[in-house]
């Protein structure tokens, strides 16, 4: 079947989205350019390579049926859990973290995808539990042993971000399941009360992130650098900033991480106040259009898998934009589709292509 001359798979795609993310990435590989001192390589040309075999498997992952998606879940989310503990006995250091298993054809790192597989267990647990039951505790405790295996796991290698981002998304998940807010009140109280234990039982290194971020100038030649400088690059850029290959911070090396991390504050210096807030709101359309599917949605299952979904690409900038402006800690969370890096870039293109499929999904039943 065909639309015009147009075949109907084709035509049901969401192309104002993919459109979109593409216009991110494709600014996203101007700042990469950029950034290398105006030359393709080593970043703007893989960046682009992986875009496009990575936005090939979501268009593929958008023909699966909602049923195909639940099936998987369950064995997604168990065996990421093994992959995790694989890690831990087996992985690959880098950056002083265990995080990636290295099995020769390629680096895995399952806690990235544990993000998409914490939210996809748990909107499966709530589709499968009578609705009469979703205030009990047999709606709690299941669920929270589900985010707090993963959780610990990736905390130990240790990775405190995207520890954070896994129990952020089930937490979201358990929100709008249903879950009475009492309890989320209860399990905030409780999380305060263990504070001082986390902190004790932290890396030193992540307790000086913690104090960096309340003081960054208490070490501006060490772990306060960063942030300073990206402080420095996105106030230098002005309004509309120095102009394109015209960045000093970046250039000069001043700022660490520029082309990962960082990366907002490589284009704000050059884009200025203008560009930050263009990309900024190219997100918030994305992330508009995800919340419209889990609104569209005809199943629980679909509503509570395409809300965690766009709720994690929404963590994923939030959290980095927080970090560079020096409002949250440094805790590792790439820009995604502009910060290089393949991982992050992959976790978000599942994560829309399996948005379009729930998007289908409710177009077939319709």
């Amino acid at each position: 079947m065909s639309r015009g001359i147009v075949p109907t798979t084709l035509a049901r795609l969401p192309w104002g989205m993919l459109l979109l993310i593409t216009g991110i990435c494709g600014f996203g590989l101007v700042v990469l350019y950029s950034a290398a001192n105006g030359n393709v390589r080593p970043w703007a040309f893989s960046q682009a390579w992986h875009f496009l075999l990575f936005l090939g498997g979501a268009i593929w992952l958008s023909r699966f049926r909602e049923e195909q998606i639940k099936a998987i879940a369950w064995p997604l989310y168990f065996g990421l859990v093994i992959l995790l503990v694989g890690v831990e006995a087996l992985g690959a250091v880098g950056g002083g973290s265990r995080r990636w298993l290295d099995i020769k054809v390629i680096r895995l790192q399952p806690s990235e995808f544990m993000k998409i597989g914490i939210v996809l267990a748990l909107a499966r647990f709530y589709d499968l539990l009578p609705v009469g039951e979703i205030r009990a505790w047999s709606a709690v405790w299941p669920a929270a042993m589900l985010i707090g295996v993963p959780f610990a796991l990736v905390m130990v290698q240790p990775d405190l971000g995207t520890a954070l981002m896994i129990a952020f998304g089930g937490m979201v998940v358990m929100f709008l399941a249903g879950i009475p807010k009492r309890l989320f009140a209860v399990g905030i109280a409780a999380v305060a009360a263990l504070v001082p234990v986390a902190l004790r039982m932290m890396h030193d290194y992540q307790r000086k992130r913690i104090e960096i971020f309340l003081n960054p100038e208490s070490d501006p030649q060490g772990a306060g650098y960063h942030i300073i400088q990206s402080k420095i690059a996105i106030g230098s850029g002005g309004l509309t900033g120095k102009g394109f290959l015209a960045g000093t911070q970046s250039h000069l090396d001043y700022l660490p991480e520029g082309h990962t991390d960082f990366v907002f504050a490589t284009m704000a210096e050059e884009w200025g106040l203008v560009g930050g807030i263009g990309i900024i709101f190219a997100y918030l359309l994305v992330i508009w259009w995800g919340m419209g599917v889990a609104s569209r949605a005809r199943t629980r299952f679909g509503r509570l898998t395409a809300a965690g979904l766009t709720t994690t690409i929404f963590f994923y900038v939030a959290i980095n934009l927080a970090m560079v402006m020096g409002l949250a800690p440094v805790v590792g969370i790439p820009l995604p589709l502009v910060s290089f890096g393949g991982s992050a870039m992959l976790t978000v293109l599942i994560c829309l292509g399996l948005l379009m499929a729930i998007d289908r999904g409710r177009e077939r039943r319709g």
